[in-house]
């Protein structure tokens, strides 16, 4: 049995999109599953589309998500370098090979030549106007050409592209993991460019050699690569070598199950289709991204996973050790997967009540500091205790803690509309004086003692619980009263309670 060595190749033109992180996971899983390599590779072949600091983004993020390569950018291996641009000496003589061969020609057409022909199919009513089998005998090429005339342009430096020379009358096979074998006629196909002008290759030629020389035995991609996938085969099949098996994975789809999950679909629906926040470098403008918005990496990776890959169980959660374990291309779905935000939240939020209470202190904490905040080890620890559970992302924590951390400095008028009567001041100072009284300062003896409180004076147990609640976090939210006047403290309570009047009317 050969290694099993699978790879993920993103283009640098912008952000990693969340179905290329899935793509990422599953070729990393396949790999740990059968203890073989995950190499990355950039294939930057198309320079025109190239943006600054994408791949240093398609890094950090994988980082970021624990998903770790073997062989890649920054990672040296038996096959560097591992960025096509830095290869690109090595796919001419392939090219050249191919026409050599005759399954490839040199096609010296202008651009506006290429649009004359599309524009002349499609006033035929031609659906897919493209260069094939039946147009390329009426195109400028080495097919239409003779050879010294051929060979004449391409020494006085008239630029040209190598093209495939698609068979005319062929049945092509694909065998895919996931869908089984897929036949495409050669007649649909159309002459792909191989080789550019600019004298860079296009990826169909480049993945093709790096992932024979990369003894990749495995091609796992996205399915909008499926249609590329008879074209590759074929290339294989000129250039002599074993194809590797190919599984195509499903497409994440939009909530709604309409299409495939795009950048607009996060913003209009408000969440994060990027791993990590993306400032464009043209534009300036920011795109969120799950880090930034406060979600675990262990809870996106295992939300991720779940999106094509059934385990065949009723289990949910799964640590990247347990994925790895049960991970197999033969449950990967054929049809698209609907990304469901607010599972992606369920999640996260399981993986945060499910962290020790050090492990979201330091969160928390990490929080504070960027608000200028500071606290005890000890105290966060007390406050994180209180109110994790409520949390379903990181800055949840600070939004459901704050009031602990410095005192409120207005009051949500809905809730003063309420409950602030006329005669509040004057019960909120004898429940000062309660309090000063108090001996036992812990929670569960400030509940009997506030309840009692109540009690003898024949209050409302809502009026006076709310109103404690309002003078101390500044608003209706938080965990129970005794327990926040039992972690702030006596001082800090009072100092609450007698400011509250002063600022409230």
């Amino acid at each position: 049995m050969k290694e099993v060595r699978v790879r993920f190749a993103p283009s640098p033109t912008g952000p990693l999109h969340i179905g290329g992180v899935r793509t990422a996971l599953y070729n990393y899983l396949f790999a740990r599953k059968h203890q073989g390599k995950f190499l990355l590779r950039i294939e930057d072949t198309d320079q025109t589309r190239y943006v600054p600091g994408a791949e240093d983004y398609i890094i950090e993020a994988l980082k970021w998500c624990g998903i770790s390569y073997d062989e890649g950018v920054g990672i040296d291996g038996p096959h560097a370098p591992y960025r096509q641009s830095e290869r690109k000496e090595l796919y001419r003589q392939y090219a050249d090979q191919l026409v050599k061969e005759g399954h490839a020609y040199y096609a010296f057409d202008t651009p506006e030549a290429l649009e004359e022909m599309r524009e002349r199919l499609k006033a035929k009513g031609v659906a897919t106007p493209q260069y094939d089998v039946f147009t390329r005998p009426e195109m400028t090429n080495s097919l239409t050409l003779s050879e010294a005339e051929c060979t004449s342009r391409i020494v006085s430096g008239e630029p040209y592209v190598i093209r495939i020379l698609s068979p005319e009358n062929e049945e092509i096979i694909v065998n895919d993991l996931i869908r089984g074998e897929v036949n495409v006629h050669s007649s649909r196909l159309d002459d792909k460019v191989l080789f550019k002008s600019d004298g860079m290759p296009t990826y169909h030629l480049a993945n093709i050699v790096d992932d024979h020389i990369m003894e990749i035995t495995h091609v796992i991609r996205g399915e909008e690569w499926l249609p590329s996938a008879p074209l590759h085969v074929l290339l294989y099949k000129y250039l002599g070598w074993e194809p590797p098996q190919f599984a195509h994975l499903p497409l994440l789809l939009k909530p709604d199950g309409n299409g495939k999950l795009s950048k607009r679909d996060g913003d209009r629906l408000g969440f994060p289709v990027f791993p990590l926040r993306w400032t464009d470098p043209v534009s300036g403008e920011v795109s969120s991204g799950y880090r930034e918005s406060g979600y675990l990496p262990q809870a996106f990776i295992n939300m991720l996973a779940l999106l094509g890959w059934n385990p065949g169980t009723e289990q949910e959660v799964f640590s990247m050790d347990e994925l790895v374990e049960l991970f197999s291309i033969e449950r990967v779905g054929k049809s698209g997967s609907k990304f469901d935000p607010e599972k992606a939240k369920w999640f996260n939020h399981h993986y945060l009540s499910t962290l020790d209470i050090a492990s979201v202190a330091g969160l928390l904490g990490d929080l504070l500091k960027e608000k200028g905040l500071s606290a005890t080890e000890e105290y966060i620890q007390q406050v994180v205790a209180l109110t994790k559970e409520r949390a379903v992302l990181i800055p949840d924590l600070y939004e459901q803690s704050w009031f602990f951390f410095k005192e409120p400095d207005s009051y949500d008028d809905k809730v003063v509309q309420k409950f602030w009567k006329p005669e509040t001041p004057a019960l909120l100072g004898k429940i000062a004086d309660l309090l000063k009284q108090t001996a036992d300062f812990s929670a569960e003896s400030l509940e009997t003692t506030i309840k009692s409180f109540i009690h003898d004076n024949g209050l409302g147990m809502g009026q006076v619980m709310n109103t404690l609640r309002l003078v101390l976090v500044g608003g209706s939210f938080g965990p129970g009263v005794a327990a926040i006047i039992a972690l702030l403290g006596r001082e800090e309570t009072l100092k609450r309670i007698s400011r509250a009047p002063e600022v409230i009317q």
